[in-house]
Formats: structure tokens, C-alpha cells, sequence
């Protein structure tokens, strides 16, 4: 267990969030594949918390069961009334208390709209705050800008902090101070709990502040510090969608150093996105106006782009998909996709098979060196190797009903402007003629024919279209072949 290992975290998450102008609770409000919560609880889950609580309020149905998708053993504690910070934290320890939970050790208090703090910092505040034996530890800042913010007032010879003061209430030489409050708190738990108890609501608000609890225990003779977090954009709060935008581009920003810094050539950071669960191999190559989603994964010599957007999708050893959209999918080693190819779920490209221009594919199986070059649907397939499908081919799986599924073997060649009605089986080293509608099996090495014989119709133009321009183009060349002949 890490000497620094907190009790609990306690994430305050029940404001309503009125200025984001949103149906959605705040806290579920995503950047980057993750809820603001949800990197909130990611970073706080790399401390190892004995115990984590969100304290919830606002829609804490959908927020409750948003938590329980991404951290099953999160728990969960209700504010009911929105009656300030320490009451939040109140609701929080009550629920452990209820529990049976004995809190011994410190208990790190975070914010759930803060998706740039990162569990590094939350482990120097950790650190911090142990190591300097303090009853509670401050998360703080120094910014460009103080304007608006709490100031962080020290002690001259101890560095112990005395004072938060908001900015209305700062003098000129406190508002010259750039260091400032964060709203996240490491404090001694049994601390914390008493103080919490004496927390008073005559303010203008009638709540219980959290930053109250600094006040009295520094006034029982206890010492409270501060630790400050090497970048000012991890403390950032979201109030509204522009912050949101911009702690968006931000963490994309971090995401997209730290995927170069391991070996991604990435051709335009301004223009790429990717999502915190995306993962990358040396030497994978991103091109611009892409967006890499989900579980989305780039092996060694991948590219992808330009314009193109991945979700959960595979991308193999030297495969390339360029103006591509895919869900779901896996494109084998040395594969090709697009321009302009749609992958959907449960589509399985072999090594160096191909899906080409206008191509879409749905929950099919295609096998190693076969192509479907383009202007093409599969869906509910299977091909085997080596095998060619003709230009505007269509697997047509769906009955009105139900889906069906098409089998094609090894090595065949299906000829152009194929309708490929499931359930059907083409054998191995079968062809099909173009225009055909196969809606029978084809036996292996067999060539099926499935269109009418034609037949022309002389002098059609002249009866039913006379004096068009057909009609005249008609006579134009029946002269010219007399005049040759």
C-alpha cells in the first residue's frame, strides 16, 4: 500500500449547472471520451483510494447511473438540498459512517467539473500534505490572472497558509497575489469531521462552506498548507459550454503530446482528435481532420486520415484508411479502406483485404487478400481468401424481417452490379456474370448466370420517340454508316 494512499475521495458533484443551458446534468456533460466526472474519477482512482464517494444531487438518477457504468464500486451519497461545499462533504462521510466505515487517514476533496486534474497532482497533494503534517492541504495555483479567485495569504516564515480571501474582499496588496484556491482539499479525516460539525450558515447564501473548515481548525492551533499544481489549466472549472470547448482543446492538447512524445507522427495537431482511451504503436502516422474514439487502436506503420473518424475500431500492422468512418470494426495488417468507405459494426477486414471507395460494410467477415474495390454494400457476410467482388454489388440481407446471412468461399470472382439475395452460398472458385441476381447456391468452380438474354428492338426511336433528339442522333448515324458503305 502507497505511504500516501488516501482514506477516501470525495467528489462534490451535485450542482446543477445552470449555465451550461442543458438538459444533460453538467457533470455528464463528455470531453475526450469521458464524462467531467468520469476523468475526475479516473484520476482520483490512481491514488487507490480505500473508499470513493460522489456526492450527487441534481439528476443524481442519471449521474448515479452513469457511475455505476464507469466505476461499479464507486459509492454514492445524496444532497439532497444544495446547501453548500460542506455540507456536500458532510453527505459524503455520512454515507461512509452509515456504512460502518471508520475514516483514519486523509481524505482528498475534489471537484467533479474539474476534467484536467490529473492523479499526478492529487498525489503531490497527497504527499504534500503528509509530509508536512498538516491538518488540511490546499490545492492551489499561481495564474496569470488572479482576477475573481480566492487568494491563497501565507505566512511570511512558515509558508503555512493563513488566509483565503475572495477577491471582493482583497486588499490591493492581496489582489497582487496570483496564487489561488483550486476548491480541492486533502484533510485529516477525524479532522475534518469535527470541523465539519461546527460549520456555521450565517452568510449571505445560508449554507455551509467548505473553506470555513480551513478557518477553524487553523484557529484550534492546527496548520494548514498548501501545495501547488505545476500547470494553472489542471484546476480549471466548467461553468459553461465555452470553458468546456476550451478544456477540450486543452486535454486534446496533452493527449496528443503525449501520443507524439511515444512515437506518433501526428501531421496536424490542430485538426486531429482523439479520445483518452485511444491507444497508438510507434511509427502509426494520424493524418488531418481525423478523429481517433473510443477504444480505437493504431499498430505500428497504421495510418489513418485524412478525415476520417474511428470509433472503437482496430487499425493492424501497415494498414491504411483514408476518408474513412468506422465503428466497431478491425482492419487486419497491411488492409486498405476507402476513400470514402463506411465500416459498421462487426465488419473484420483480413490482412491486406480491401473495402474501397463507397464501400459499406455491416457485421461482415472478410478474408485475407479479398476486395470489394467499390461502389458496394456487404452486410451479414462472409468471404473467404483471395476473392473479388464486382463494382456495385449488393449483399441484400434484409427480408423486411429479418437479417440473412451470405456466404462467399475462396478465390471467387462476383461480376459487376451483382444482387446477392441471403440466404445464398457462393462455393469456392465460383464466378457470377455481371447484372446477375443470385438467389440460388452456387456449387465451387461454377459459373452462374442469373439475367434475361437481350434482345434489341429496331427502330424503337423512330415509333415511340419521333422528332426527339434520340431520334434525330438515330438517322445521323444510320447515314453515316450508308455513306461508308
Amino acid at each position: 500500500m502507497s505511504a500516501n494512499r488516501p482514506a477516501a475521495v470525495v467528489i462534490l458533484a451535485a450542482g446543477e449547472g445552470t449555465r451550461m443551458k442543458s438538459a444533460t446534468p453538467k457533470v455528464l456533460h463528455a470531453i475526450c471520451g469521458r464524462s467531467l466526472v468520469g476523468h475526475v474519477v479516473a484520476a482520483s482512482r490512481e491514488l487507490s483510494p480505500e473508499h470513493l464517494v460522489v456526492v450527487v444531487g441534481h439528476a443524481r438518477e442519471q449521474v448515479s447511473a452513469h457511475l455505476a457504468e464507469i466505476d461499479a464500486e464507486a459509492r454514492t451519497a445524496v444532497q439532497h438540498e444544495q446547501n453548500g461545499t460542506g455540507h456536500a462533504v458532510r453527505m459524503g462521510l455520512e454515507e461512509l459512517s452509515d456504512s460502518g466505515v471508520a475514516l483514519d487517514g486523509t481524505v482528498i476533496v475534489v471537484c467533479g467539473d474539474t476534467p484536467l486534474l490529473t492523479g499526478e497532482t492529487l498525489r503531490q497533494l497527497a504527499a504534500v500534505h503528509d509530509a508536512d503534517g498538516n491538518a488540511v492541504t490546499v490545492l492551489t495555483a499561481e495564474v496569470p490572472d488572479a482576477t475573481g479567485y480566492g487568494r491563497i495569504v501565507r505566512d511570511a516564515a512558515t509558508g503555512a497558509v493563513t488566509a483565503i480571501v475572495e477577491h471582493k474582499d482583497a486588499t490591493d496588496a492581496q489582489r497582487a497575489i496570483r496564487e489561488i484556491n483550486s476548491g480541492v482539499f486533502a484533510f485529516d479525516a477525524q479532522l475534518l469531521t469535527d470541523a465539519l460539525g461546527k460549520v456555521r450558515t450565517d452568510n449571505s447564501q445560508g449554507e455551509e462552506y467548505l473553506t470555513d473548515v480551513l478557518g477553524i481548525l487553523r484557529e484550534a492551533g492546527h496548520r494548514v498548507g498548501a501545495s501547488i499544481a505545476a500547470d494553472h489549466r489542471e484546476i480549471v472549472g466548467i461553468n459553461n459550454r465555452v470553458q468546456l470547448s476550451e478544456a477540450r482543446r486543452l486535454l486534446n492538447d496533452r493527449l496528443l503530446e503525449r501520443a507524439m512524445l511515444s512515437g506518433v507522427t501526428v501531421i496536424d495537431p490542430a485538426t486531429t482528435w482523439i479520445d483518452v482511451t485511444a491507444t497508438f504503436e510507434p511509427d502509426s502516422v494520424v493524418h488531418p481532420g481525423t478523429q481517433l474514439l473510443g477504444a480505437t487502436h493504431l499498430a505500428a506503420h497504421a495510418e489513418v486520415g485524412p478525415n476520417s473518424r474511428l470509433t472503437d475500431t482496430t487499425v493492424g500492422q501497415g494498414a491504411v484508411a483514408s476518408f474513412t468512418v468506422a465503428e466497431g470494426a478491425s482492419i487486419g495488417a497491411g488492409a486498405s479502406v476507402g476513400p470514402y468507405a463506411y465500416l459498421r459494426p462487426g465488419t473484420r477486414l483480413g490482412t491486406k483485404a480491401k473495402a474501397g471507395t463507397y464501400v459499406e460494410m455491416k457485421n461482415a467477415s472478410i478474408g485475407e487478400g479479398t476486395k470489394v474495390p467499390h461502389l458496394s454494400y456487404v452486410g451479414d457476410a462472409t468471404i473467404g481468401e483471395y476473392t473479388n467482388i464486382g463494382a456495385a454489388s449488393v449483399f441484400v440481407n434484409y427480408d423486411g424481417v429479418n437479417k440473412h446471412h451470405t456466404t462467399i468461399g475462396s478465390h471467387c470472382r462476383t461480376g459487376a452490379d451483382n444482387m446477392l439475395v441471403a440466404p445464398v452460398t457462393i462455393g469456392d472458385g465460383a464466378y457470377t456474370a455481371a447484372g446477375s441476381v443470385i438467389t440460388k447456391d452456387v456449387p465451387p468452380g461454377s459459373l452462374a448466370v442469373a439475367r434475361g438474354q437481350q434482345r434489341n428492338i429496331e427502330g424503337w426511336v423512330d415509333r415511340k420517340r419521333p422528332g426527339s433528339a434520340a431520334a434525330r442522333a438515330a438517322e445521323a448515324a444510320r447515314r453515316e454508316d450508308e455513306g461508308q458503305q
